[in-house]
Order: structure tokens, then C-alpha cells, then sequence
């Protein structure tokens, strides 16, 4: 009982921290639109019927009942037809023609008269970028936020000099057969591990190897490759105790890795190995604090992911039903829905073997990674994302440019209501994404147990 409750907390909480994700993202956007006195009649959050509302000035600020986003609603989004009139009726009776004018339509009918220059296609183009990168803006300050106080105040798990595990036996690159963990059995006739025949144990602290002091797992690791066939001499410390140990590493092939961890591959596609000396041995993790110098790269490496998963979202989303419609195994660093976030919460926060301040560090790193996903998702040049209306306003600001470099007449504001068509196959686009995520994390969820 106590674990399904820790679960719902879970959920809970990355709820919430999603709601106040997406509350902040449009405070974002409406302090800008009202500093640049831009008329804002809504700030909700959420869609579909109204939960709850009330009005403060000229702005309603309320809750909708579907919690999968927010917007602020501003005057003149749109601007006119090039002629300056707005028609009842468009002539033509094209679907995607009717789509257009409905927009202008409906921007028009935001307009309060006497105030006609309180619309946002009206502003500045500076301006108008300002107030659109103002959510993605606040949810990059909200991951840097929570980024520090996840590295700076619980600290990030790194390679410690301590061994963490080791193989009893020598065995193929693919699989493994250790002490302190859930041992493969190993074959009969396989050779035991250098590292457990020296009596290494789970536990000790190197000092020493062939009498160069160890300040690093991959110093260790380079001078056990190098002494291969040789006498390897090793101070660990055990219980408090210094104990010097000998053994000789083994000559054996192992596969090359790249520095994103993936295996080398040769021009015919093979994988690239190499002999290097080998005991056997596996480090373990140690949570250390990091100084403030570590937040923005890791913030950086974070934004990079998102970017590298949204430029391959094709292929990633193919993978993602051949995941929840066949036998292939999820990518964990796949695509995933807020569905899944909820579920990989629940397992952090229900983990009976985890200290509860790993637990809060996990959920707090989840969040933080969300509020990353959202800044570059957003900025994302399509309509109806933050990036397409930052597209719109910087096409405007070049064709003004160069309207006035060669003396041409300014050609106004760009008519981004012609792209609602593009926008209701994105918005149906990004529909069905979801579904599709939502399914998979169903049937098949992304899992961390």
C-alpha cells in the first residue's frame, strides 16, 4: 500500500511541476505583451471548458479542464487582408481559404474599438520576438534553476576510484559474470578473472598501481590496458586497511567505443576491437557535489539531446511503433509522453531500495529535463509553436530591411494567418504524435526498475 501511494506522489508531482512549468512558460509571454501594451484578454492554462476563472483588470486568468498546455490570448494576432477590409463572407469557399479568414476573423473580433494600436501585429518586430521567446525563455531559466539545485545541492554520480564489481571468470565483451551483484554462472572450463584470482573484492579503494597513485577510474583503467602478461602490484584499501595484492592481466580483445558510447564501426560496418590488458574489474558510483562552473554545460549537453532527438523524430517515431506494435524493446532515450514522464515519477518515488533524497534529486532532475524539452520544442519554427510566430516576426523584419535598403515601399506585415492551413497539419501532426506516445508508454513504458 505504502508503495502505490509513493507512486501516485510521484505522479503528483511531476503534475504539478508541469502545471507551474507551463504557468510560468505564459507568464513568460504575457508580462512582455503587457509591458509593450499589447491588449491580453486570457491567460488560461490548460484547454477545453473553463474550471475556474477571474478577471483582474482587462485579463481573465483561469484553469481549463484538458492540462496539456496554456496560451494567452492577444489582440490582432492576425492582421487584415492586404486591403485592409475584413469580409463577412470570403468569396472563394475553399476549405483552407475559409480556414484563413475565420483566423483574420477571429483576430479582428479581439480588436476593442479605440484601441486599434494595441494589437500584437502592430509591434515592433523586436518586440513581438521578446514576447514569443518569453515562455521558452522562462522554461530555459527554469531548468538552469532546477539543474543547480540537483548538481549543486545533491550532487551528480560520477566513477569513483572504489571497484564496484568483478567478474569471476573471463568472459565474452557481451556478457558478464560478477561478485556483489547477480552472478552469470560461469562455464566450466572458463578461466577465472585475474581480478578475482588476485582476491580483489567489491569495495576496495585502489591506492596504488605499480606504485602511481590512482586519482581516477580512467587512469586505473589505462595502466591495467597497458600491463598486459606483466606483474601488476596493487594497493587497495579494505576496511580501513591497506593490502597489497598482485596479478597479471590478461591479453584479450575488446570492442572500441566512441565518446557518445556507442561501438566503432569500420568502413564495412564490422565492429572495431582491440587487445588490451584486462582484470576484470568494474568502478563503482560515488554522488558528489559540483561546483556551479558544471550547471550550464550540463544544461547545454541536455538541450543538445532534445535538439538531436527532434531532427531525427522521423526515425524515432518509426522505432516507436515497431516498439508498441512488435517485439522490439523501447529506446530509453527515445521519445516519450507525459504519460510516461508520470510513470517513470512513480517508479523513482516508489523505489523501496533508493534513500529518499535520491529519490527527490531524480524527480527534480525529470522536471528539470522536461522544462529543457519544452524550451526547444518550442522554438521549433512551425506554427502554432513559439518558434513559428519568432519565424513570422524575422521574415517581416528581412523584407522591411531590404524594402528600405533599395528605397522600396514598405511591404507591411506578413500575413502569417495564410499559414493556419500549415498549422491545423501540425497541430493534427502533433495530435497524433501523442497518441502514438501515450499508446507505447502504455503498452509498452519506458522503465527505470
Amino acid at each position: 500500500m505504502e508503495s502505490v501511494l509513493l507512486y501516485v506522489l510521484g505522479i503528483l508531482v511531476v503534475v504539478v511541476g508541469l502545471a507551474l512549468s507551463i504557468g510560468l512558460h505564459e507568464i513568460g509571454h504575457l508580462l512582455p505583451a503587457k509591458l509593450f501594451g499589447v491588449k491580453v484578454a486570457q491567460y488560461m492554462i490548460g484547454f477545453g471548458p473553463t474550471l475556474w476563472s477571474r478577471t483582474f483588470g482587462e485579463t481573465e486568468y483561469g484553469l481549463k479542464a484538458v492540462p496539456m498546455g496554456g496560451y494567452i490570448s492577444m489582440a490582432g494576432m492576425y492582421p487584415p487582408a492586404k486591403d485592409g477590409s475584413a469580409p463577412e463572407r470570403y468569396s472563394s469557399t475553399g476549405f483552407f481559404q475559409t480556414l484563413v479568414q475565420d483566423a483574420r476573423t477571429a483576430s479582428a473580433q479581439t480588436v476593442t474599438v479605440g484601441e486599434e494600436e494595441r494589437v500584437f501585429y502592430k509591434l515592433a518586430v523586436w518586440k513581438r520576438i521578446v514576447i514569443m521567446l518569453g515562455g521558452p525563455t522562462m522554461n530555459l531559466l527554469i531548468g538552469i534553476v532546477l539543474y543547480a539545485v540537483l548538481l549543486m545541492g545533491f550532487g551528480a554520480q560520477q566513477v569513483s576510484t572504489t571497484v564496484g564489481s568483478v567478474s569471476e571468470c573471463v568472459v565474452s565483451q557481451t556478457t558478464s559474470s560478477t561478485t556483489g551483484g547477480d552472478a552469470d554462472t560461469c562455464a566450466a572450463d572458463a578461466a577465472p578473472a585475474p581480478g578475482a584470482a588476485a582476491g580483489l573484492l567489491p569495495g576496495d579503494k585502489l591506492v596504488t598501481l605499480d606504485g602511481t597513485a590512482i586519482t581516477s577510474w580512467n587512469q586505473a583503467t589505462d595502466i591495467i590496458r597497458d600491463a598486459a602478461g606483466d606483474d601488476l602490484t596493487m594497493v587497495v584499501e579494505r576496511d580501513g586497511k591497506r593490502v597489497t595484492l598482485t596479478s597479471v592481466p590478461l591479453l584479450t580483445e575488446r570492442y572500441v567505443y566512441d565518446g557518445n558510447g556507442e561501438v566503432v564501426k569500420d568502413s564495412a560496418g564490422d565492429s572495431v576491437t582491440e587487445k588490451v590488458g584486462f582484470l576484470g574489474i568494474g568502478p563503482a558510483y560515488e554522488t558528489v557535489q559540483q561546483p556551479v562552473t558544471a550547471v550550464l554545460p550540463a544544461v547545454g549537453d541536455n538541450i543538445g539531446r532534445v535538439a538531436h532527438m527532434i531532427l531525427n523524430l522521423p526515425e524515432r517515431l518509426v522505432d516507436v511503433v515497431n516498439a508498441a506494435f512488435g517485439t522490439e524493446a523501447r529506446d530509453p532515450n527515445g521519445p516519450i509522453s507525459v504519460v510516461g514522464v508520470g510513470r517513470l515519477a512513480g517508479e523513482i518515488s516508489s523505489i523501496d531500495t533508493i534513500p529518499v533524497v535520491d529519490k527527490v534529486s531524480g524527480l527534480i532532475g525529470l522536471l528539470a529535463s522536461l522544462n529543457i524539452a519544452l524550451f526547444v520544442f518550442n522554438l521549433v519554427p512551425l506554427m502554432p509553436l513559439d518558434g513559428g510566430h519568432v519565424a513570422g516576426a524575422l521574415w517581416e523584419g528581412i523584407r522591411r530591411f531590404f524594402a528600405k535598403l533599395f528605397g522600396r515601399r514598405d511591404p507591411g506585415p506578413v500575413d502569417i494567418a495564410k499559414l493556419v492551413p500549415l498549422t491545423l497539419v501540425v497541430v493534427v501532426l502533433l495530435g497524433g504524435m501523442s497518441a502514438l506516445l501515450i499508446y507505447a508508454d502504455l503498452v509498452k513504458p519506458i522503465s527505470i526498475l
